[in-house]
């Protein structure tokens, strides 16, 4: 028995796609949404969003590098602390991966 309201908000890109979805499978949204989320283990990675913050700025760092080449202000950067953060990086959410199973 369905007894209790929740309404939540989305896009309208989102609420199309729910939409979709649940016209295909001839179910409604709600039966949709309730068998995606059932008995679905939930994984939290300690660490893992300062990681991946540390991700983007070396992403973005790498993207203001690339734009000064080809605007030809800068002519061959220097790449080696950059791999060398990016690896680091890397080897550190690995192995944020491994904790928490």
């Amino acid at each position: 028995m369905k007894d209790r309201t929740f309404a939540f908000r989305i896009s309208e890109q989102d609420y199309r796609l729910l939409r979709s979805k649940a016209t295909r499978g001839k179910v409604t949204m709600t039966d949709l949404i309730l068998h995606s989320v059932k008995d679905k283990e939930i994984v939290v990675v300690q660490g893992l969003p300062e990681a991946m913050a540390e991700m983007k700025a070396l992403g973005r760092n790498l993207n203001r590098l690339t734009t000064l080449c080809n605007m030809g202000r800068i002519t061959c950067p220097r790449l080696d602390n950059v791999q060398r953060d990016f690896a680091a990086l890397l080897v550190q959410i690995c192995a944020l991966g491994g904790e928490g199973r």
